[in-house]
């Protein structure tokens, strides 16, 4: 019998030519509707579609597999996942479960795709590109004004790879001054980031505080990793610390900013504005506030959305499902898997 083969999340159709010299050996079927198993309703539905199946490929973090459901599906022998890490995977559920876990690399050199994004958010807010563009074809010209970023203080939060590149952008192209903090960060951290993006020590400054990192930034972009010492780092409190003319940009994980404040302090108007990329849970609800709130009116912030595309990036994603489809075809030959997680 063809062994069952499930691909989850493909929301472009990217995935299936990448596969298709396997339909002699592989049964191949496409789930691009994501079903949010932390809903007892929908995690019952995901069962029974992924029931059947001895292999399934994970597009990142879409679709979460805790224990339970990995415990649900005894006819699973392979997970594939693209990128080098997945979070959502409990990897010693799987171990145990006696199911192969494999990852890819693939990502492009240069400049991140998320970090490419973080810049395309922050412009496109800071020059409300999609507002004027909506109001040119509606028939209408010039109803805003754009912030130069030239001077104004970057606060990034969190200065991994992904911040320490977000910041050497900010410094070479606009002349920014980079504020940053994070729990454990120190000047010392902050100067060996510098260094590493082939900028002087002392260019990456340590705020004192939480406290003071929100109160002194222009512009906020969230770049640290989802934990449960992280979940939630951004509420009221913070928010309520920024500058009434400061922006926030998220374009790591939704979880790290409190939803509810983040939106009670867009609607009330009382900072300038918000991009976000990320969300929880994801794909959006069709009645979300996000999507049916009246961004921009009234009082209210400038919000502007894009649907978790930081990493959406072609060459990446092409490259991660030619490398998951090379590793299918290793595990059907009985060769060992390239970058195994487990």
């Amino acid at each position: 019998m063809a062994i069952k083969f499930a691909i989850l999340d493909d929301y472009q159709g990217i995935a299936p030519p990448y596969f298709a010299h396997l339909e002699s050996q592989v049964e191949i079927t496409s789930f691009p509707e994501t079903l949010d198993p932390r809903d007892p309703t929908q995690h019952d539905a995901l069962i029974q579609r992924l029931l059947p199946f001895d292999v399934i490929l994970a597009m990142r973090e879409r679709t979460p597999f805790a224990a339970k459901t990995i415990e649900a599906l005894p006819n699973l022998k392979l997970l594939l996942t693209t990128g080098t890490r997945n979070l959502s995977l409990d990897l010693d559920a799987f171990t145990r479960s006696n199911v192969a876990v494999a990852g890819t690399e693939g990502r492009p050199p240069g400049v991140n795709s998320t970090v490419q994004h973080t810049w395309a958010l922050i412009l496109g807010l800071a020059r409300h590109i999609a507002r004027d563009d909506a109001a040119v074809k509606r028939g209408a010209w010039q109803g805003s004004l754009g912030m130069n970023l030239s001077g104004k203080t970057l606060g990034l939060l969190g200065l991994g790879k992904l911040g320490s590149q977000v910041g050497k952008i900010g410094v070479l192209a606009f002349g920014m001054k980079i504020l940053a903090w994070s729990t454990n960060l120190t000047p010392a951290k902050a100067d060996e980031q510098a260094q590493a993006q082939g900028l002087p020590a002392g260019t990456f400054a340590v705020a004192a505080s939480k406290e003071e990192f929100f109160a002194q930034s222009d512009l906020v972009s969230v770049h640290s990793v989802l934990s449960d010492r992280s979940r939630g780092i951004v509420g009221a409190a913070e928010l309520a610390k920024m500058r009434s003319s400061a922006f926030i940009v998220n374009t790591s994980r939704g979880p790290l900013i409190d939803e509810k404040a983040l939106l009670e302090t867009l609607t009330a108007g009382h900072i300038r504005g918000a991009a976000l990329d990320v969300f929880d849970p994801e794909p959006l609800p069709l009645d979300s506030p996000w999507r049916t709130t009246p961004w921009g009116q009234d009082g209210r912030s400038e919000v502007l959305l894009s649907p978790h595309m930081g990493y959406g990036e072609e060459e990446l994603l092409r490259g991660w499902y030619r490398e998951t489809a090379e590793n299918l075809e290793r595990w059907l030959n009985g060769q060992e898997l390239l970058r195994r997680m487990n």
